[in-house]
């Protein structure tokens, strides 16, 4: 990042807190005069601010407002696309990589694999490949790059941007924040996955009017991001919203963290498979085994979801159960938390209404109230993007803080 960018990503970091960026931001096209106006700052203050931001080349001027007896007055927009974030989401199995503009709007994306039981040089070299191929020339303008935000699963040190242990991996103390700022000599934000969808929700998603809400990522693990009042609650020690180790089931599986019977190891996408295939050896009969030509071996969640789409009872309602089984989680969360809204991303949450049917019933079922059995759970907005443009989100934070 040339010298240039570094300047303005400082003065954008003193000035953020003030509420002139993000008004420009959520109501642009919008004049000095209104900004001032609705501010309560003096004409002469905002017309400084402004001025500094069209410097920097963050805002910019538009077309002209109708005129209230005098000279039209000239709009202000954000100049989205003249900066860009990079967005990575670490799963089990790839790496999801997303560039957006200060919109959050996707300009490019690639994804890498990761191999079986890597260590933490190659979790950082694939992280840095990645970033390379988007930084390349061919592919976008690297002066446009401002910051990389990271959403790690497992348990993350925020503040100095350390993975402390990644489960799927059986890593710990991974510096990611410390080797791609040197890499890369940009800000690097690191955060959980969960959190980094949530936040992605919260900006650009279905959790957009909600300042209280959690979002609930279901994939390989099972993570939450608790927002309260507008911003992430990440516990005293980093722990906050690891609900897919709250207990289910005393007699149920062992679970990756040695307890038995965790939400996770209930409702994630390899429980899916591994009921299927507990229940298709006892006889019963399913379009599963079409699909995998009889080798039980070849059977996963996705192969569930899609027998399910054909119609096969058995996979219906075995992705109902996993409803349910999840659904207990939730009334947990709802009778704790009593969120305004809760959304379900990751890749499980592709399965929908096979999914949300038994979902829905268990709440329903055991919602303490019947203003707790309404709490509005959705689907996410941002798909199996969700966690890598919430990790954008964490850079935009230095720029637009949310009043």
């Amino acid at each position: 990042m040339s010298k240039y960018r570094r300047g303005s990503f400082q003065l954008m970091k003193s000035i953020n807190r003030s509420i002139i960026l993000n008004m420009i931001r959520e109501q642009g096209p919008i004049s000095r005069a209104e900004i001032a106006k609705q501010s309560s700052l003096t004409p002469p203050t905002v017309g400084n601010i402004v001025k500094e931001l069209i410097a920097s080349n963050f805002v910019i001027e538009t077309t002209q407002g109708a005129s209230q007896g005098g000279r039209k007055p000239t709009l202000l927009e954000i100049n989205a696309d003249n900066f860009y974030i990079i967005g990575i989401d670490v799963g089990r199995f790839k790496m999801n990589f997303v560039v957006t503009n200060l919109f959050g709007e996707l300009k490019d994306q690639t994804s890498f694999e990761i191999k079986e039981h890597p260590d933490e040089a190659e979790i950082l070299s694939t992280m840095k490949e990645g970033i390379y191929h988007l930084l390349s020339p061919a592919k976008n303008d690297p002066e446009k790059f401002i910051g990389i935000g990271v959403g790690m699963h497992g348990i993350v040190d925020v503040t100095h941007g350390i993975s402390l242990f990644a489960p799927s991996f059986q890593l710990y103390n991974i510096p990611i924040k410390e080797v791609l700022e040197e890499e890369f000599k940009m800000i690097v934000k690191v955060e959980n996955d969960a959190r980094t969808m949530t936040l992605g929700e919260s900006w650009f998603g279905n959790g957009n009017d909600a300042d209280n809400m959690v979002g609930v990522n279901v994939g390989h693990g099972i993570g939450a991001g608790v927002m309260i009042n507008g911003r992430l609650f990440h516990g005293e020690d980093s722990i906050a919203g690891e609900i897919g180790h709250v207990t289910i089931d005393l007699s149920g599986p062992k679970c990756s963290c040695g307890n038995y019977g965790c939400l996770q190891t209930l409702a994630n996408g390899p429980a899916i498979g591994e009921r299927a295939k507990k229940e298709l050896k006892t006889g019963k009969k399913s379009k599963i085994l079409e699909l995998v030509d009889h080798d039980l071996e070849k059977i996963d969640g996705e192969i569930v979801y899609l027998a399910a789409l054909e119609g096969d009872d058995f996979s219906i309602e075995l992705l109902s159960q996993t409803g349910r089984y999840l659904g207990i989680g939730l009334v947990n969360l709802i009778h704790t938390l009593n969120p305004k809204r809760i959304i379900i991303g990751g890749g499980v949450s592709k399965a929908g209404d096979f999914l949300m049917t038994g979902l829905e019933e268990t709440i329903q079922a055991r919602g303490l109230t019947q203003k707790a059995k309404e709490t509005s759970i959705v689907l996410a907005k941002l798909g199996e993007n969700g966690s890598a443009i919430g990790a954008c989100v964490l850079i935009l934070e230095e720029f637009f803080v949310r009043q």
